[in-house]
This record gives structure tokens, sequence and C-alpha cells, in this order.
């Protein structure tokens, strides 16, 4: 015989579709723990509700393990909500992989799928993508808080924070309205906080009274009206603001001399915020009393009328008036009769 070559032939491997080969180790064991015998795809779906379970119990526990000592880290609300989410998601992203697993999915089988299918979607995914960034930015430079009271500028519409997250900021309005505002948005609007490290507002109030009136005693009831109410500071040292400093006590200063009476401004300090509009209220109701006593009077618009000696006097007709012309020039001569025949 001639020698030749020898051609070993071996079985081509074939690719196994995913979740058709062998059970997963934690898929036999949780069949394993059954009484009875089932499918295998009755075992993988088994075996994804105990994942799901584990998951959603191991989340809850840990966040009330370690609750505490996250916001005792950040010490905001909003950064200690965030932080147990990020746990949250971190539990079921390792309770995915693990079912991804159970059924025989692998990351490097659906990397190529997930990078087309994030190109193709990429224009749709960026507004996201956009109010996630807006939201870390909102975390860092901390223009408000979950409970502060902020005012849309340009809806003129105040309310509380709810919540803040990575890609939108809950609002609660005075009105019992509730708004969600995405991130990216909310960075472009002009945002009033009113609780921002000191909850004390400063407010103002007009009185007009008439010139009539006793300026210093009205000045004086208008101080003792404001210092009547609870949520209104009646005295104590200045408060300051950057540089300047203010008077805590309720005062009231001539504004102007107007046309219809003296314009006096009452300046004063709040406590809390949520009631400017009660506060000032009040103040109104405590002043109404105290005037009806004194000498002093509201102002309202008002006008004089002034007469003179020739008020009333009206020429009826242009004869007479020539007449009277000739009649001046002459002397006692005689005047010429009204062409009426009344005489008038």
């Amino acid at each position: 015989m001639q020698p030749g070559r020898v051609l070993l032939l071996q079985r081509s491997p074939t690719a196994t579709p995913a979740g058709t080969g062998q059970p997963s180790d934690f898929t036999q064991t949780v069949v394993s723990l059954l009484p009875f015998t089932v499918d295998p795809w009755v075992g993988r779906l088994l075996a994804t509700v105990v994942v799901v379970a584990l998951a959603w119990g191991a989340s809850r526990l840990l966040v009330r393990l370690f609750g505490r000592r996250i916001a005792q880290w950040f010490r905001r609300p909003s950064l200690t909500r965030t932080a147990l989410r990020g746990l949250k998601m971190a539990v079921y992203l390792f309770a995915l992989v693990t079912i991804m697993g159970v059924w025989g999915l692998r990351i490097t089988e659906i990397g190529l799928s997930v990078a087309v299918f994030s190109a193709v979607v990429g224009v749709v995914v960026a507004p996201i993508v956009g109010s996630f960034i807006s939201g870390v930015f909102l975390l860092a430079d901390q223009p408000y808080e979950i409970g502060d009271m902020i005012e849309l500028a340009d809806r003129d519409q105040r309310g509380f924070v709810e919540d803040i997250t990575l890609r939108h900021t809950k609002i609660f309005t005075l009105d019992n309205s509730f708004l969600v505002i995405p991130n990216g948005t909310m960075r472009d609007r002009d945002v009033v906080n009113y609780s921002a490290e000191d909850p004390r507002m400063r407010l103002s109030l007009d009185v007009l009274v008439t010139y009539e009136s006793d300026l210093d005693q009205a000045r004086s009831l208008v101080e003792q009206a404001a210092r009547q109410v609870d949520t209104i500071i009646s005295g104590g040292p200045d408060i300051r603001v950057g540089a300047a400093r203010y008077p805590a006590a309720p005062t009231c200063y001539i504004n102007e001399y107007g046309d219809h009476g003296v314009l006096l401004t009452l300046r004063y300090w709040v406590t809390e915020p949520y009631k400017l509009l009660a506060a000032r209220s009040k103040v109104q109701t405590n002043l109404e009393p105290m005037v009806e006593d004194a000498d002093v009077e509201f102002a309202y618009p008002h006008s004089h009328l002034h007469f003179d000696e020739t008020s009333g006097a009206m020429e009826l007709s242009m004869v007479d008036q020539r007449a009277r012309e000739m009649g001046d020039a002459i002397g006692d001569g005689p005047r010429p009769q009204s062409s009426d025949a009344d005489g008038e």
C-alpha cells in the first residue's frame, strides 16, 4: 500500500438556542425542592419568580439597614433618596443578570443587539439623558431642597418641593395641584426659593391716610397692628441680609405725599413664608378698629370743585352781548330791544 493521509472527521458543534440548553445550577436547586417533577421551562419560570421575590426583599432590607446611616452621611433628603434608589437599582440589576443566566442568556450575545438598538433610538433617548444630567447638576448646585417653598417666576405659581429625582422635580402647589417638571427645563427657569437657609421673609404693606390725619399716631397704629400677629416678628436684634441690616420689629415709614393723601409703607418680617396673604390680611384686620377712635382717617380718591363769581352765568345770544357793548360805549342812552317775542 502506498502511504497516504488519514483524515479524522469530527462532528461540528451546533449552536444551541438560548433557553434550550441545560438548566442552570440555580434552576436545578429550585426544581429539586419541589415534591414533583416539572418541565425545564416551568423550572426556569419558578426560578425567575424566586429571584424577583428575593431581589424585592433584599432591597427593602438594605434600605432599612443602611437608610439611617446614608441619611446621616448626606444630610440632605434629595441626596439620601437618590442614594437609596441607586442601592435598589443595583440589587435589581444583579437580579436581572441572574434571570438572564437562568434562561441561558449571556451578556456577550446581546451586547451587539443592544449597541445597534441604542444607536437607532439615540435620538429618542437623548432628552432623557439630558434630564438625568440636569438632575445631577441640580443635586450638586442645591438651588432648592425637598420641603422648600419655591415659586416658578414664569408661571407666577408657588408650591412645595415634594421630591427631586435624577429625571424630574415634583412640586405640590398651594392650590393642591401636582406638577412634574423635567430637570432639563427646570434648570432654564427662574426659581425663587422662599425657604433657602433662612425662612424669614420681609414684606411690605401700603396704607394711605389723609393730610388731616395725625401721621405720628397713624404710623404707631400701623406698627402696633403688625405686632399683634403671631407669624410676624415683633422685635429683637436687627436681621442681616448680606451686608445690610434691617430692623426686625415692624417699622412704618412715610413713603410719599400723593395726590389723595400721605402714603405710609409698613415693613415687617414673617417667620414662615407659607401664609403670606394670611399675615397681610391679619394686619389690615387689626388696623381697622384702631383707626375708628384715633385722629387718623383712610384716604380715598376724591375731587374738589371751586366756583368763582362768574360761575353759572352764560350768554344766551350774540345780540344781547353786542347791545351791552354799544350801551357801555354810548353811556345812558337807549339800548336796542331784543328781537325775541318773549323779550329774552
